[in-house]
């Protein structure tokens, strides 16, 4: 290895570097090339990496143990994962590479040109300086930010001082490549294990002040917008902290300041330890940032916009009254804006706005199921109502249109899941509409266009972190991903019916051949693609409930349909009938959690402990008590008021069902639209019901969660906050946006 290939400095960075420092590092060397006063740094390149792995003969005594693991054993793999990192952290790091860490850890704070002509001002530095406090952080490679599901799975560390805490810091970032969720993803997905890691060493900055920049306020989505506080900045991300705010206008007129009561400060003592300190109520109360600095950080923002082309978030300390800049990157929360816009076109239909989206292509309208085969992927589909026998072929539109229906009628609640734009209820698109046409479909504002627009997707964008859990609804293999990249604290329920459709066979098929071992595979696979893209987080499944007037076009679906089937054989009474469907679906998953995955069972429809009770003991006689969570459906007004006797036969947590709560209490047929104006899930009947749920199951040490469309919803949020909702199950299109109104109300 040539010297110098180890270690570069800023100044020897760009974007072009990804490869060998990493994306911040090459992202920090492309600022600090541009001029803007980025902390001195060093990048331990992915060329060191693969050399102290070479120098040390570590990679077959890792291939080694990597090539025994079982993916599927979380508990080997976690042991393996140990034992790997305790190989790296204990190897000793060769002397060359390790002289050249310390040579440039020496550096901080010198100018590399003088050194050059005075070479015994390095040598009076070297011996007289005291070491320098230091940031070591992993920088992600290409290879490894592109593959978000184990993207930044590796370890940071700060003030770190010193040579010896240095090298074995940087040994630790080395050994983070290897813990068992990023082992697990690379292997199944193809990657090399040896993958890239570079380590940013940076020099601490002593923050006096710190905080983010947005160069486009991400909420008003114009002027900028500066948040700022005492200390370092750890106290906005993790939320400790409420931050002064500051608007100020691209041509860096202030037009609006906010002084917070900040309370604490996370500050650095002489040791180098971070700890939190009380700050005294004058300054607590204090402006953070002075005139001239908002101006400063300002012209920074507009500058970096520029620079990148796009609006940044942007991190910043003040040490002493020098502003650094410490990171940028893309705001990830604009695009929403599309609301406000209006198409340009011939306006043909008008409805309900059901699912978020702006998307064009052909008309195929839907009158029976012989139509279904009609849909092409990126059609519209077009008809009086979905329903769950469509769901394959919903996957494939881009759009949706129906003359029928509500906000939570089947089309919109599984189009918004599916993130595919939806207008419901417009009463003669069925009539109106012809085969063939084009037509763009607004699912923002409920219009429909002739011909063709631009096509504009809702981006999927993280959750903030909020005290209430925030969990998505995924019904569907395909959509997984999607629901992934909220990065949610779970998934709050998983309905087995999206699963079965997808098979073309009812359950019933399955058990009038005597397969149910089928049946349990075809489930136990597509939990398993969905649980993959959720590693290590808990997933609540709802065992099927199918009516008898869902499904009659997949084989083997009854042909009796009920009079009223909402108030038919469905749900657990439907299971604790046909006990063989019943255990296939438990079975499936059971044997996903023994390969380590967190589930939890829920029953639908319940309105007896003595169902939760009969249940319970067809868990225990395929041993699965214990390996996975109980919980029910709250859906029923009988599952509400016998909440007491429910906690009491040992259930782990409660899941509202607004939507049916909704129309079994207050008599109300949510698909009927001459009755929608009397449907409200803020009803005080509702809301009285939910409340007193809450209450009992906190008593009982019950966990409380919402996966009803009604969480989407922000003035029921605001309601299930105040009575202290452990979690929140919404839609990935809105899981952002909800867990920010979740955190304004937390604070």
């Amino acid at each position: 290895m040539k010297r110098g290939e180890n270690i570069k400095w800023l100044s020897e960075l760009s974007k072009k570097d990804i490869p060998i420092s990493g994306g911040k590092g090459a992202n920090l060397g492309e600022m600090y090339n541009a001029g803007f006063p980025v902390p001195p740094a060093f990048v331990v390149t992915t060329n060191a990496f693969h050399y102290f792995i070479e120098k040390t003969k570590l990679k077959e005594e890792i291939n080694n143990i990597l090539s025994k693991i079982d993916l599927e054993d979380t508990k080997l793999l976690a042991e393996k994962s140990e034992e790997i990192k305790n190989l790296i952290c204990s190897a000793k790091m060769p002397e060359d590479l390790e002289q050249e860490v310390l040579e440039a850890y020496e550096n901080f704070n010198v100018d590399l040109n003088e050194i050059k002509n005075s070479p015994n001002a390095l040598v009076i530095m070297k011996t007289a300086r005291e070491p320098s406090f230091v940031s070591v952080r992993s920088s992600a490679t290409a290879e490894d930010l592109g593959d978000s599901s184990f993207a930044g799975q590796q370890e940071s560390y700060i003030n770190v001082k010193g040579k010896k805490e240095l090298i074995e810091k940087v040994k630790a970032v080395f050994a983070s490549i290897f813990t068992a969720r990023s082992i697990y993803y690379r292997i199944k997905r193809g990657f090399d294990a040896f993958i890239g890691i570079a380590v940013i060493v940076q020099k601490m900055i002593n923050s006096d002040k710190s905080g983010v920049i947005f160069s486009v306020d991400p909420v008003k989505q114009e002027n900028i917008l500066i948040e700022a506080v005492w200390g370092q900045g750890e106290g906005i991300v993790s939320g400790k902290i409420k931050p002064d705010g500051y608007i100020v206008s691209k041509d860096f007129e202030i037009l609006g300041e906010k002084i917070s009561d900040k309370k604490i400060a996370i500050v650095r003592d002489s040791s180098g330890l971070t700890k939190t300190v009380q700050l005294t109520e004058e300054k607590s109360k204090q402006k953070v940032l002075k005139t001239f600095e908002i101006k400063q950080l300002a012209e920074y923002a507009v500058k970096l916009e520029k620079h990148y082309g796009k609006p940044q978030d942007i991190e910043f300390a003040i040490e002493n009254g020098e502003i650094f800049i410490l990171q940028t990157r893309p705001i990830t929360t604009l695009g929403k804006k599309i609301e406000q816009e209006e198409l340009e076109g011939q306006l043909i239909l008008e409805g309900l706005g059901a699912s978020p989206g702006i998307a064009s292509g052909v008309v195929k309208i839907i009158r029976d199921f012989d139509d279904l085969d009609k849909i092409k992927k990126g059609d519209v589909l077009v008809t009086a109502m979905t329903n769950p026998d469509m769901v394959v072929s919903m996957q494939k539109a881009s759009a949706i249109v129906t003359d029928e229906g509500g906000i939570t009628s089947h089309a919109a609640i599984v189009s918004r899941e599916m993130g595919i734009p939806c207008v419901v209820g417009t009463g003669n698109a069925t009539n109106k509409l012809e085969d063939g046409t084009n037509i763009t479909v607004d699912g923002f504002k409920g219009k429909v266009y002739l011909g063709i627009a631009e096509n504009k997707k809702v981006e999927i964008f993280p959750i903030v972190e909020t005290k209430t859990k925030i969990k998505v609804i995924v019904d569907l293999p395909e959509f997984a991903e999607r629901g992934a990249k909220t990065k949610a604290n779970g998934i709050g329920l998983v309905r087995l019916e999206g699963i079965i459709a997808s098979s073309g066979k009812h359950p019933l098929f399955f058990e009038q051949k005597d397969n149910l071992d089928e049946y349990k595979k075809i489930i136990k696979e597509g939990l398993e693609k969905i649980a993959n893209c959720f590693i290590g987080k808990e997933i609540w499944v709802r065992t099927s409930d199918i009516r008898s007037d869902e499904y009659s076009n997949l084989e083997g679906a009854p042909k009796h349909i009920e009079k009223n089937p909402m108030l038919g054989n469905h749900g657990i009474r439907f299971s604790l009938k046909h006990r063989g469907i019943f255990e296939a679906e438990l079975k499936a998953i059971k044997e996903l959690a023994e390969k380590g995955h967190k589930f939890g069972v829920m029953f639908p429809q319940i309105i007896s402990p003595l169902e939760v009770k009969e249940a319970k003991k067809i868990m225990e006689k395929l041993e699965m008590l214990g390996k996975v969570k109980i919980g029910v459906m709250i859906e029923t007004p009988a599952a509400a008021i016998l909440i007491k006797d429910l906690c009491n036969e040992g259930i782990d947590f409660v899941s509202f069902g607004t939507n049916d709560l909704t129309q079994y209490t207050l008599a109300i047929d949510r698909g009927n639209e001459e009755v929608q104006y009397l449907y409200n899930e803020e009803d005080w009947a509702i809301k009285k019901l939910i409340s007193r749920v809450i209450r009992e199951c906190k008593s009982h040490k019950v966990e409380t969660s919402i996966c009803g469309q009604a969480g989407s919803r922000k003035e029921i949020v605001k309601f299930l906050i105040e009575q202290g909702i452990d979690s929140i199950s919404v839609n990935a299109d809105v899981a952002r946006e909800i867990s920010e109104f979740v955190k304004s109300l937390e604070n």
